[in-house]
């Protein structure tokens, strides 16, 4: 067993710090009869006493909150920041979060909270694979799979030194400060090392169908999607031999869990009740098939916590779901960028990261004009990869190539075109508020062409700031490229059929694998809301010359194409040296290995010119030969193909600096 942290300096780990006022920040005095809140009559001695007690208690607390989650997959992975963003809303303490991940998740989770950069947050992870000869024994029919059995071995998978965590579900929404459900630790008393909110629906008294036999249970049994788990006690109990003896045991006749990790639990507390601390209801409002939540509270201000655990999730039925869903929604599409708020009166080591980056911006001149262009380099954005599942399998000849590209909201009609133009993996780098990651996820999973595609990797850069930070979209995208070889093309252009087999061929040709070049791809565009895309070089000369076709920008900027030398690929048929120029911004296939682009530029204008000069420093420019088809833009339907992404910037950031 090995930990792996994320890439942020540990904060200071001991000392729940509350914000300033701690948990009576409303209090506006105090006299000889306790606190005074406004609009109530003073307390009375013994009851402010009892009060004042209980909130010291809470604010001189030697413990950071522990939080441990299991994740696994790319859909966990993007379902479990809801949760971490209602755990951050209402917190006032220092967090540490313990991550039992697998390989996607880890690399998910971890650049997330790395860019996410929030204060007084500490993030491990634990590898889920070490973990899964315990508990693989195990037949589960839970859509959870292995990794719903994993919280059964926290004792042994979490440090030795952890002496208590709140265990959590990733379909968990929190309405609450997660410190209050903390300090109900304080309640366990004699034996007591779990804490959990009895199950609400029947599922445990078997009456809810004919023949309906579950795992033997307390009562109407317990739900694990919250826990309170007191660490070192569980393992004075020996936890490790008590819920195996008990799992081998009820196994021989149940044959398997129908509810993972929760039918063991309640096994466990069945032939042990002393064990368990019951949490009242509203720590765990479940809203499940066959649940019975709403009859736990009086009023939906009661509630703390909401737990989604029906496979169904939002469209479960309960007569309060409508305001469960917008809670939950409330999170959803919460900008997190606001979560990076500083904690009062919490000391905590000092994150050198976040550190150096307000030192560097202290050194920026305010009164620059340039000030907000300078500022926009050293800006970290919260970033999200692999936003859907991804899968790819490696090309065994090592010349696969990926399409990169980088697009904003207004560029989603683009993503099945390309689809269905490019068969290999691309990699995008989209542009989004959170709003809109929830918008591009409804319109990607309601498109059958891109619910078909498992090779493309989508990765989410949260908006910030007033400027579109093209070139660091580009380099996120190129930053997942896991081919050897890379086209970097742009959104509005659709490559032509067959272009990703073509360059795989003419890589292994150019020797590229051993050499340093770049292959050039010609770029065409059209004017036309309609076209009969050109299924040969000989069509497309035909569409040239008949005006359908134009060599890209030779209207507008014909020195950024003009080395290309259109009039010699007309006739070429082999390969030919390109000879750099200065304002040349070709799109061109090359290793994976190539420079990153400049991420000082933003906004439209040179932040290719400047890649494809450095790219000419260290490469051969390669123009493909003449019998690929070209490139060729989709048109815009204001006749002109770039118009739109022009109109969707800000004026500002049509320049750059160097």
């Amino acid at each position: 067993m090995y930990c792996i942290q994320s890439r942020r300096q540990p904060i200071q780990t001991g000392g729940i710090c509350v914000s300033r006022g701690g948990l009576g920040r409303n209090r506006q005095g105090e006299g000889a009869q306790g606190p005074k809140w406004p609009g109530q009559a003073p307390l009375g001695p013994l009851m402010a006493a009892t009060l004042i007690a209980s909130i010291d208690q809470f604010a001189n607390s030697d413990d950071t909150i522990h939080i441990a989650i299991v994740c696994a997959g790319y859909n966990a992975s993007r379902d479990v920041v809801t949760l971490v963003k209602s755990v951050l809303f209402h917190r006032r303490n220092p967090l540490h979060f313990h991550f039992i991940t697998d390989s996607i998740a880890r690399k998910i989770l971890a650049d997330l909270f790395h860019t996410w950069m929030v204060p007084a947050v500490h993030v491990n992870f634990y590898d889920a694979d070490e973990l899964k000869s315990e508990v693989s024994w195990i037949p589960n029919k839970h859509y959870s799979g292995i990794y719903g059995l994993m919280k059964l071995v926290l004792t042994k998978t979490l440090p030795s030194d952890l002496q208590k965590v709140i265990v959590l579900d990733t379909d968990i929404t929190f309405a609450t400060d997660i410190a209050e459900l903390w300090v109900v630790f304080h309640k366990f008393k004699g034996q007591q090392v779990l804490g959990l909110v009895e199950n609400q629906s029947d599922w445990y008294l078997g009456n809810l169908w004919k023949n309906h036999r579950p795992w033997p249970a307390l009562g109407r049994g317990f739900n694990t999607g919250v826990i309170l788990l007191l660490l070192d006690r569980l393992r004075k109990l020996k936890w490790e031999q008590m819920w195996r003896l008990t799992a081998e045991r009820e196994l021989m006749s149940m044959l398997s869990t129908s509810l993972a990790d929760q039918d063991i639990f309640n096994a466990v507390i069945k032939q042990n009740p002393f064990l368990v601390h019951q949490l009242p209801c509203f720590w765990n409002v479940q809203l499940s098939d066959h649940t019975r939540s709403e009859k736990c509270y009086k009023d939906v201000s009661d509630l703390k916590v909401i737990h989604w655990n029906s496979p169904k999730k939002l469209r479960v039925k309960n007569k309060h779901v409508e305001f469960f869903r917008n809670l939950y929604l409330t999170f959803l599409e919460y900008d997190g960028n606001l979560l990076r708020r500083e904690l009062f009166g919490c000391p905590s080591e000092t994150d050198h990261n976040s550190e150096n980056l307000q030192k560097t911006l202290s050194e920026l001149d305010e009164d620059d004009p340039c000030y907000e262009f300078r500022r926009e380099r050293f800006t970290v954005h919260r970033t999200h990869v692999y936003f859907l599942h991804y899968e790819y399998e490696p090309a065994l000849d090592n010349t696969d190539v990926t399409l990169v590209a980088q697009l904003s909201m207004d560029r989603l009609q683009m993503l099945e075109a390309i689809c269905k133009h490019w068969e290999g993996p691309i990699s995008l780098a989209l542009y989004l508020s959170d709003a809109e990651a929830q918008q591009f996820l409804r319109y990607a999973q309601g498109s059958e062409v891109l619910m078909s595609r498992s090779n493309v990797g989508y990765h989410i850069v949260y908006k910030e700031g007033q400027f579109y930070p093209v070139n660091l979209l580009r380099n996120v995208a190129m930053g997942q490229v896991n081919t050897p070889y890379m086209f970097l093309s742009d959104i509005d252009f659709l490559p032509m059929y067959g272009l990703y087999e073509y360059l795989r061929k003419s890589g292994v040709q150019l020797d590229m694998g051993n050499t340093k070049k770049a292959l050039v791809v010609p770029a065409f565009e059209t004017l036309r809301y309609r076209l009969s895309f050109p299924k040969s070089k000989a069509e497309l000369l035909s569409q040239l010359d008949m005006g359908t076709l134009f060599t890209f920008r030779y209207h507008v900027w014909t020195k950024g194409h003009a080395p290309t030398d259109f009039a010699k690929w007309r006739t070429a048929t082999t390969p030919y040296r390109v000879q750099w120029e200065a304002d040349f911004e070709p799109y061109v296939m090359v290793r994976r290995e190539s420079p990153e682009y400049d991420r000082r530029f933003v906004g439209f204008g040179w932040n290719k010119v400047a890649h494809i000069m450095e790219l000419d420093a260290q490469v051969t420019l390669i123009f493909i030969k003449g019998i690929v088809h070209p490139k060729i833009t989709i048109c815009s339907p204001s006749g002109n193909p770039r118009s739109e992404l022009l109109s969707q910037l800000d004026m500002g950031t049509l320049f750059t600096f160097r």
